[in-house]
């Protein structure tokens, strides 16, 4: 997370010259202390874009195919380090100079962010399809350990997406759309007695945890009670798992349950996630049955 002390961000669609001097504003932004810049900043202070005329342009840039880590949630444990790739696809009679991407958590721009990821690059590399229309890329990367402080910022995180037309023209959303940004979860499990007579009775247990953000160690935590996780089995020989049947978490994560066991095969229990933990499954664990 890089740490601006004179930033200024701003809500929506704007219509801004490049030649326009660049607001600042100093505040206070959340738990994280996190400074998103504002649209004048990214793209109104660089000498290199003021050459741009300062008429106004008939209309906006316009914005499409916003996509951030191929659309995949980024899902972060306690030591992650996770660089990816984010981009969007931008149109303007004048063409595309620059483009922009942030991922932010928070309820105001201005004074409300606890949480940043902010792009790599100053600018974006930008492939034109045509004399108004460029795909922009950048990458963004996340350090867990560094990045995030409170468990609370799992969730839906805001996309930012701003443009810069060739004639200075700016286009600038903090509220474009939202990403998944997850605690990674983890979950083990064991089958015993190993090996278990056949038709006798087999009992399976485990723990679902999950990343600790607030942790100065680099724990996981259980979730809380409650959490649906699904038993599986593969027979030996098969490559395919079935379910076997659903279960709740108890206190700390923990998993327990029985069956019967009538044939050789690897018990393991899946998690699907919920909005804040991504889902996680455990290896396989095999039992002779004799």
């Amino acid at each position: 997370m890089r740490i601006r002390a004179t930033v200024a961000a701003v809500t929506g669609a704007l219509a801004l010259s490049a030649l326009a001097v660049p607001f600042a504003q100093a505040d206070s932004q959340g738990a994280a202390g996190a400074d998103k810049p504002s649209a004048a900043e990214r793209f109104g202070s660089s000498p290199a874009k003021s050459a741009f005329s300062t008429a106004a342009a008939a209309a906006l840039p316009t914005v499409s195919n916003v996509t951030v880590n191929a659309g995949k949630s980024i899902v972060l444990g306690t030591t992650t380090v996770k660089t990816f790739n984010v981009s969007l696809t931008a149109s303007h009679e004048s063409g595309i100079a620059d483009a922009y991407i942030d991922l932010w958590h928070g309820t105001d721009p201005m004074e409300d962010v606890d949480g940043l990821f902010l792009p790599n690059e100053e600018v974006a590399t930008c492939t034109a399809a045509s004399a108004t229309t460029s795909t922009c890329k950048l990458t963004i990367t996340a350090d867990a350990y560094n990045d995030l402080f409170l468990n609370s910022v799992a969730g839906n995180w805001h996309v930012t997406a701003g443009v810069l037309a060739n004639d200075g023209e700016i286009f600038w959303d903090d509220f474009h759309s939202t990403h998944k940004v997850q605690r990674e979860s983890k979950l083990t499990v064991n089958a015993s007695p190993e090996p278990v007579k056949k038709n006798t009775t087999l009992t399976v247990t485990g723990k679902l945890t999950r990343a600790n953000w607030e942790s100065s160690t680099g724990a996981y935590a259980g979730l809380p009670s409650g959490q649906s996780v699904v038993l599986q089995f593969r027979k030996a020989g098969s490559t395919t798992y079935t379910n076997v049947k659903g279960i709740k978490t108890a206190s700390g994560g923990a998993l327990k349950t029985t069956v019967t066991a009538t044939t050789d095969g690897y018990w393991r229990f899946t998690y699907a996630g919920i909005t804040s933990t991504a889902g996680s499954t455990a290896a396989g664990d095999y039992v002779d049955v004799r």
